[in-house]
C-alpha cells in the first residue's frame, strides 16, 4: 500500500488550543445552538485534526512512508477525520458558514480545515458554500485557494495557486504539484492574499526556479493524468 501524502505544513500552524480527549460526536438532535459551545467544540477539533499530522514526518524519518507504522498512523488520522467531519457537517447544515466574528479565528478556520481533509466528493459538495462564505466575508480567500487547488488536482486538473506540494515516490524529490501558467502564479496568489510562491515553498527547503519547473512540468502533468485514469 503506497501512501502519497499531500503535505500542507502551513495548516499545522492553525492549532493553538488544549486538546479535549473526552469529546463525543454529537447527534443532530443534541448539537448545541450556543455559539460559545460550538466555538469550544471546533477549537477542540482543530487540535485533534493537527495532533497526529504533526507526527507524520517523525514517523517517516524513523520508519518510512510505506511502513506498517505509517499505514496504521494514517488509519488513525482517517478515523479522526471522519468523526470530525460528521460534527462539522452538522454545524454547516444548522448554522451555515459561521464567521470569525461569531466563533473566533481558530474555530472558523476549522470549518475549512476539516473540509480540506475530507474526501473529494465532500470537498466538491462544500466548495460552493465556501465560495459564498468568502464573498460574504465569513471565510478566508487564502483558505479557499487551498481548497480549489486540492479539488482541481483531485480531478486530474492543474492547480491554480501552487499551494499543494508533493513528493516523487521514485526520486524522493519534493515539488510543486502541476501548476497552470507558472509564470503568473504570484499574481494569482496576491489576489487572494497569499504571499510569493518563493516564500511559501521555502517551508520545504525548496527554491522556485521557473525555467527548471517548466522543463519538468510535462512529466509531472503526465504523471497526474496517469494517476486519474
Amino acid at each position: 500500500m503506497k501512501i502519497k501524502p499531500l503535505i500542507l505544513l502551513l495548516l499545522i500552524f492553525l492549532s493553538g488550543c488544549k486538546q479535549n480527549t473526552n469529546r463525543e460526536t454529537p447527534s443532530k438532535t443534541n448539537l448545541s445552538t450556543n455559539l460559545t459551545t460550538i466555538k469550544k467544540l471546533l477549537d477542540s477539533i482543530n487540535v485533534e485534526d493537527q495532533k497526529y499530522r504533526t507526527e507524520i514526518e517523525a514517523i517517516n524519518q524513523k520508519h518510512g512512508w510505506e511502513s506498517d507504522e505509517m499505514i496504521n498512523h494514517w488509519k488513525k488520522i482517517n478515523k479522526i477525520d471522519s468523526s470530525n467531519l460528521r460534527v462539522v457537517e452538522q454545524i454547516l447544515e444548522k448554522h451555515g458558514w459561521l464567521s470569525t466574528e461569531e466563533i473566533g479565528y481558530t474555530a472558523n478556520s476549522t470549518l475549512f480545515l476539516v473540509i480540506q481533509h475530507s474526501n473529494q466528493e465532500t470537498q466538491e459538495k462544500y466548495l460552493p458554500m465556501m465560495r459564498q462564505a468568502v464573498k460574504d466575508g465569513k471565510a478566508n480567500a487564502r483558505s479557499l485557494a487551498l481548497l480549489e487547488d486540492r479539488i482541481g488536482l483531485g480531478k486530474g486538473e492543474l492547480q491554480v495557486y501552487g499551494s499543494q506540494i508533493g513528493k516523487d515516490q521514485e526520486t524522493g524529490e519534493m515539488y510543486v504539484l502541476p501548476l497552470i501558467d507558472p509564470e503568473h502564479v504570484n499574481k494569482r496568489r496576491a489576489k487572494v492574499g497569499l504571499g510569493p510562491i518563493e516564500d511559501y515553498i521555502s517551508h520545504w527547503n525548496l527554491e522556485w526556479n521557473l525555467e527548471e519547473y517548466k522543463k519538468k512540468l510535462p512529466k509531472w502533468i503526465e504523471k497526474l493524468k496517469a494517476e486519474k485514469r
